[in-house]
C-alpha cells in the first residue's frame, strides 16, 4: 500500500516538526528511466525521500539495505544510500610489505578490512538501482569527506563520472526541498580534488612510514605494528615537546604576604602588592613591619566590564565546550553531534563557520524551540532583555517584532553556516545526546541575548606603609548568562562595602610558601584546539588523530601524558626522518590542497611533490633501519609494561599483576611477574577494553581495574572477588531477588510501604 504525501507547494512549506509518513514496502527492483539520488547514509536516504515526495513513498528493502521510490513533478526518483565510505586506498597488486609505494588504487573497502564486511551490500544494492537510472544526483554530506563518497559511487558503482549535486545544511523539509530545487548540474570539484588529494597524501605518508617503522623493529628481533601519518607526527610532537618541558621544570620557591582583614561588612583577604617574594626574608620583613599597625582603606576602585555574549558554535569550540561542560572528548563530541544531525535535530556540525546567515530564519527557530517544554522559559527570557513587556505575550508576534541579531564570530565556512538547531523537537534524548543538545539550543538563544555586566573592585590597603590588594568581581546585569545557565559558570567574589579612609581591623597576617608550577599538560579538547590554530589536519580529521595516539600507546591519560614509546619514536623520527614531525611540511601540504579546493593548483603537481619528499626521506630512513629499530624496542617493552601494569601482587608482595592475554584460551586475566614462583592469578572481564586504574579499592585495598566500553562510563572493577562491597552488593540483589519471587507467590511475603 502506498503512502499519499501532500502536493509540492505544501511540501516545501511543511511544518519542520512533522514526522515522516511510514512508507509502504517492496523488493522489486525499480523500473528504467528514473533518477537516482545517493545519499551517504540510510536514515538521511529515508528524510531527503520524505521531504521531496509528493506522491506515494515506497520502500524497497534488500539485506537490510532500503532505497526508496518517489514522485516529483512528474518525474520518478529513486533514493538509494551508502553507509560511510565504500571505496578506500590500497595498493595496486596486492601487499608486499615493501616501501616507498606510491602505486595506490581505490577499492572496495570490503576488500581492504574485515571490519568493512557490512560496506559489501550497499555496493550491491546501490549497482543494482544504478543500472535503470537515466540521470544522477549526489546528496551525501557537503565536504570534502561528502564528496569523495559520491565521487566514488558514481565512478565505481554507477559508471559515471559526474552528476548533479544538492547542497544543504540542515536535514529539514524546507532546506532539502531548495536543496533539490536548486541542485547544482555537477559535483563540486574542487572539492573532490581536494578530498582525493588528502586521501593520497594521507596513504603515502600513512603506509610508508607506519611500514618503516615496523621493519626497523623487526630488524631489531620484535615484530609490533607502528604508525604515524601526515599530521600524526606533527600533532605527537606538539605532545612531547610538552612533555620535555614539564621534565625540565625546575619549580622555585616563592612567597606571599596575607592579610586578613574585619570590617562591620565583612572579610576581606588581602595580597601584598607585591605578590611574590623570592627570599624568604623579604616576607619576613613584611610581617614585621606590619605586625600590630593599624590598617586603612587607601584606595578603592570600580569598574564595570561587558562581557559579550558568546560566538555560534564551530565545530572546534563545540568540542571545548563540551569537554569543559561535560568531560565528553572531541571525537565522541563529534559522533554524537553527527547523530544529532542526521535524525534533524541541528544542522551539519563539521563547520568551520562561527556566523549564522538570516536565511536559516532566526525568529522561526526560536518559536520552534519555544514550543518545547524545555525551552520555552529560555525563549521568553531572551524576549524579555531584548524587549521587556512583551514576553506576556505571544512569542511568535514577539519575536517578529524584535531585531534578532546574533553576535556573529569571525571565523567562516564557504560550504556551511555554523552549529544551530534546527527547531525539530526530540523524540527522545538521553544521557550524552541530550546534554549536547541542551549545550547546543543554549548557545544559539545566547547568541542574540544582551551582553552581561560584571563590576570589577579594587580595594587597596595601606598598613604602616605597606600595600595590600583585594580584588572582587560581581555580576550587576546578567544578560546572556541566564539564557545560557548553567553553562555561563563565573566566579563571583565579592567585597565587603567599604569607603576610603575607612579603617580595616587586622585579625591576622600569614606567610604562605608556594612554588612555581610546570607549564600544564592537553586534554583532549585542548591539543585538538591547538591543532586547529597551527591549521594542522581538518576539523572532521583532529578528534581521530589524537584517538589514534592513544590507541598506538604513543600518549595515556585524560590529562595526555607523552609514554616513553611516544616520546622515543618521536625523537627517533625527528632523529632520523625530521621532515615526518615538521608541523611547516604539514602545513605546506594544507595549504596547498586548499589551493587544488580553490582550483588554484592541480591535484598531480602537489603529489608529485610529496612522493619526491617521501622518496628521499625513506632512502636516508632505510640505510638506519637497525639503528631505529634497537632504539625503539626498548621504549616499546617499557610502555607495554607501564600499561599492562595494575599494581602490587597482593599475595606475595613482591611483584607486579600484569594483564596478560592468553593466545590459548583466548581469554585475558590478572598474573604475578614472578611466576613461577608466585602463581598468583585474578580474574577479569572480558569484554571491552582493560586497563589500569592506578586506584586501590576504598573496602579491600586490592587494585582497580579500569573496564572501558563504548558509550558507557568506565567501569571501576576490583579484582578481589572476595571484596566486602561485593559481597554486600550481592547480597542485596540476592534480597532484591527473593522479595520478588515471594512476592509472586505469595502477596504478603511483600512488605508494604
Amino acid at each position: 500500500m502506498a503512502v499519499k504525501k501532500a502536493a509540492s507547494k505544501k511540501a516545501s512549506k511543511k511544518d519542520s516538526s512533522e514526522k515522516p509518513k511510514k512508507p509502504a514496502k517492496k523488493k522489486t527492483s525499480p523500473e528504467s528511466g528514473y533518477e537516482l539520488i545517493i545519499t551517504e547514509k540510510p536514515k538521511v536516504a529515508l528524510k531527503i525521500a520524505d521531504a521531496l515526495a509528493e506522491g506515494p513513498l515506497t520502500k524497497s528493502a534488500e539485506k537490510g539495505v532500503p532505497h526508496y521510490e518517489i514522485e516529483r513533478a512528474g518525474r520518478r526518483i529513486v533514493v538509494g544510500c551508502a553507509v560511510g565510505h565504500l571505496f578506500g586506498l590500497m595498493e595496486r597488486g596486492g601487499n608486499k610489505w615493501k616501501y616507498p609505494i606510491f602505486d595506490v588504487e581505490w577499492a572496495p573497502s570490503y576488500k581492504i578490512s574485515k571490519n568493512a564486511d557490512f560496506t559489501k551490500k550497499y555496493i550491491e544494492i546501490l549497482k543494482k538501482i544504478s543500472k535503470g537510472a537515466q540521470s544522477f544526483t549526489v546528496a551525501t554530506d557537503y565536504d570534502v569527506e561528502g564528496e569523495v563518497i559520491g565521487l566514488n559511487v558514481l565512478r565505481h558503482i554507477c559508471g559515471q563520472e559526474d552528476g548533479a549535486r544538492m547542497k544543504f545544511s540542515a536535514l529539514t523539509t524546507p532546506d532539502l526541498v531548495k536543496a533539490y530545487e536548486r541542485k547544482s548540474p555537477t559535483i563540486d570539484w574542487g572539492q573532490a580534488e581536494a578530498g582525493l588529494l588528502r586521501h593520497e597524501l594521507d596513504y603515502y605518508y600513512g603506509i610508508n612510514i607506519s611500514r618503516a617503522l615496523t621493519s626497523a623493529m623487526k630488524t631489531a628481533g620484535t615484530f609490533q605494528v607502528m604508525s604515524t601519518g601526515r599530521v600524526q607526527g606533527p600533532a605527537l610532537k606538539i605532545i612531547v615537546d610538552k612533555e620535555e618541558k614539564i621534565k625540565a621544570f625546575v619549580p622555585k620557591k616563592y612567597w606571599q604576604v596575607m592579610l586578613i582583614g574585619e570590617t562591620p561588612e565583612g572579610r576581606i583577604e588581602a595580597f601584598h602588592k607585591a605578590d611574590r617574594f623570592w627570599e624568604k626574608q623579604e616576607a619576613d620583613l613584611i610581617i614585621s613591619n606590619v605586625s600590630g599597625k593599624r590598617c586603612f582603606v587607601s584606595n578603592l576602585q570600580k569598574e564595570e566590564v561587558s562581557r559579550e555574549p558568546p560566538h555560534p558554535f564551530d565545530l572546534t569550540s563545540l568540542q571545548m565546550e563540551a569537554y569543559h561542560c561535560f568531560r565528553i572528548n572531541p571525537k565522541r563530541c563529534l559522533e554524537i553531534a553527527q547523530s544529532l544531525y542526521t535524525e534533524g535535530l541541528i544542522s551539519y556540525p563539521r563547520t568551520s563557520s562561527q556566523q549564522l546567515p538570516p536565511e536559516i530564519g532566526y525568529a522561526g527557530i526560536l518559536s520552534a524551540l519555544a514550543e518545547q517544554q524545555e525551552y520555552a522559559a529560555k525563549v521568553r527570557e531572551l524576549i524579555a532583555l531584548l524587549s521587556p513587556g512583551k514576553e506576556k505575550a505571544g512569542v511568535s508576534a514577539a519575536l517578529s517584532s524584535i531585531k534578532l541579531t546574533p553576535n556573529q564570530g569571525s571565523k567562516t565556512d564557504p560550504a556551511h553556516p555554523a552549529i544551530y538547531p534546527t527547531g525539530i523537537a526530540p523524540k527522545k534524548l538521553e544521557g550524552e545526546e541530550k546534554k549536547l543538545y541542551d549545550l547546543v539550543v543554549k548557545r544559539f538563544i545566547s547568541t542574540f541575548a544582551l551582553p552581561a555586566i560584571k563590576e570589577k573592585v579594587s580595594l587597596e590597603l595601606n598598613c604602616n606603609e605597606e600595600l595590600f590588594v583585594a580584588s572582587g568581581i560581581t555580576t550587576k546585569f546578567m544578560g546572556w548568562f541566564s539564557t545560557y545557565a548553567p553553562y555561563a559558570a563565573g566566579k563571583e567574589v565579592e567585597l565587603p562595602r567599604v569607603s576610603v579612609g575607612e579603617e580595616v581591623s587586622v585579625s591576622s597576617v600569614e606567610e604562605l610558601e608556594k612554588e612555581t608550577q610546570p607549564p600544564k599538560r592537553y586534554t583532549p579538547a585542548s591539543i585538538v584546539n591547538e591543532l586547529a590554530n597551527k591549521n594542522l589536519g581538518t576539523k572532521a580529521t583532529r578528534a581521530t588523530i589524537i584517538d589514534t595516539l592513544f590507541k598506538r600507546g604513543y600518549v595515556s591519560g585524560q590529562i595526555i601524558e607523552a609514554t616513553a614509546l611516544g616520546i622515543k619514536t618521536e625523537k627517533t623520527l625527528e632523529k632520523y626522518c625530521p621532515e615526518i614531525v615538521d608541523e611547516e611540511l604539514t602545513r605546506h601540504f594544507e595549504d596547498e590542497a586548499d589551493m587544488v579546493m580553490e582550483k588554484k593548483k592541480r591535484r598531480d603537481e602537489v603529489l608529485s611533490e610529496a612522493k619526491e619528499i617521501l622518496s628521499k626521506v625513506l632512502t636516508n630512513f632505510k640505510k638506519k633501519e637497525q639503528e631505529v629499530g634497537l632504539e625503539l624496542k626498548g621504549a616499546y617493552h617499557k610502555t607495554q609494561n607501564k600499561q599492562s601494569i595494575v599494581g602490587e601482587c597482593p599475595a606475595c608482595k613482591q611483584g607486579s599483576l600484569r594483564i596478560i592475554f592468553s593466545k590459548k584460551s583466548k581469554k585475558r586475566f590478572l598474573a604475578c611477574n614472578r611466576y613461577p614462583e608466585c602463581k598468583t592469578t585474578f580474574s577479569i572481564p572480558q569484554s571491552g577494553l582493560a586497563k589500569p586504574s592506578g586506584e586501590k579499592c576504598e573496602r579491600c585495598g586490592y587494585p582497580i581495574v579500569l573496564i572501558i566500553s563504548k558509550g558507557r562510563r568506565p567501569w571501576k572493577f576490583c579484582i578481589n572477588p572476595n571484596c566486602p562491597a561485593k559481597k554486600e552488593y550481592y547480597d542485596k540483589m540476592n534480597a532484591n531477588n527473593t522479595s520478588v519471587v515471594q512476592g509472586t507467590n505469595n502477596s504478603a511475603e511483600i512488605p508494604k510501604g
